[in-house]
C-alpha cells in the first residue's frame, strides 16, 4: 500500500474577504508541482463564502463538478436553465461536457456557507451537460459509508452518477468504530478526507480536514479516534 498524506495546514489558501478559499491541489493562484491531481481528481476546494456573496457566471468544459454544502446553502443557475438552493445534505452533480456556464451565490443575509467543490477529469469529452441534485439522509451513513456518486454504468435509485470510474461516499463514524473500505474497481486509488474529528490509517492518525491518498491497495481499514465525519473518494489513477 502506497500512501501520500495531504495536512490541513499545508493546503494552498486563499483569502479574497467575500471567499477563503483552502485548495487541496494546485488551484488558480496557488501551485504545487507535488500536488497537481491524485489520479482523475483534479480539485478538491474547501470554500467558505460570506453572506450574500459569490461566484458571478464562469464558464466550464470537460469536467465532472460536484458541489457538497457542509454548513449553510448555495443558489445555483446555469445556461441549461436550472435554478435551484443547494443546501447541507444535498449534493450537487454537474457534467461540464461540451461547455456550461453557472453562478453560484450564498443567498443568506447573515450566514456563511461552507462547502467542498469537487472536480474529476471525465472518461469521455464533449459528451452533453448535465446536472443532478439530491437529499441525502444523514442517518444513511450513521457508523457506515453512504455512496453518493457512482460511475454512469452503476447508477441506482439512491445514487447519481458522472462520467468517470468513480465513487465518492460519506460516512458519520462514533469513538473507536473500526470499518474496511473495499476498493471497487481494481488500479483506483482512494482519497480520504477527514471533515471532522480523528481517523487512524496503518498508524497515521489524521486531524481534521487532513488527507490521505491510498494507492495499491485492495481493502483499507480505518478506526474512528474520536466522532468523525469523513469523505471518501475513489478514483481512477490513470
Amino acid at each position: 500500500m502506497k500512501t501520500t498524506i495531504h495536512k490541513a495546514n499545508e493546503r494552498g489558501h486563499a483569502d479574497h474577504g467575500w471567499l477563503n478559499a483552502y485548495h487541496s491541489f494546485s488551484f488558480a493562484y496557488y501551485h504545487n508541482p507535488e500536488k497537481i491531481h491524485f489520479g482523475m481528481l483534479r480539485v478538491l476546494n474547501d470554500d467558505i463564502v460570506e453572506a450574500g456573496m459569490g461566484f458571478g457566471k464562469h464558464p466550464h468544459d470537460n469536467m465532472e463538478i460536484i458541489t457538497i454544502p457542509l454548513r449553510g446553502q448555495l443558489q445555483h443557475k446555469d445556461s441549461m436553465g436550472n435554478s435551484s438552493v443547494i443546501k447541507t445534505n444535498e449534493i450537487q452533480v454537474m457534467s461540464a461536457g461540451s461547455g456550461v456556464e453557472h453562478s453560484e451565490f450564498n443567498p443568506s443575509e447573515t450566514e456563511k456557507v461552507n462547502l467542498f467543490q469537487i472536480w474529476i477529469f471525465p472518461d469521455k469529452r464533449d459528451v452533453e451537460p448535465r446536472y443532478d441534485q439530491k437529499v441525502f439522509e444523514p442517518s444513511d451513513r450513521k457508523n457506515k459509508l453512504q455512496t453518493i456518486i457512482t460511475p454512469k454504468n452503476n447508477n441506482t435509485d439512491c445514487e447519481m452518477w458522472i462520467h468517470q470510474n468513480a465513487y465518492l461516499s460519506l460516512g458519520n463514524f462514533d469513538a473507536e468504530k473500526e470499518f474496511t473500505y473495499n476498493i471497487k474497481s481494481k488500479g483506483n486509488g482512494l482519497y480520504v478526507m477527514v471533515v471532522e474529528g480523528k481517523l487512524e490509517i496503518g498508524g497515521e492518525v489524521l486531524g481534521r480536514r487532513d488527507a490521505i491518498g491510498i494507492e495499491e491497495a485492495d481493502k483499507i481499514n480505518f478506526t474512528a479516534k474520536e466522532n468523525s465525519e469523513l469523505l471518501l473518494i475513489e478514483v481512477p489513477m490513470k
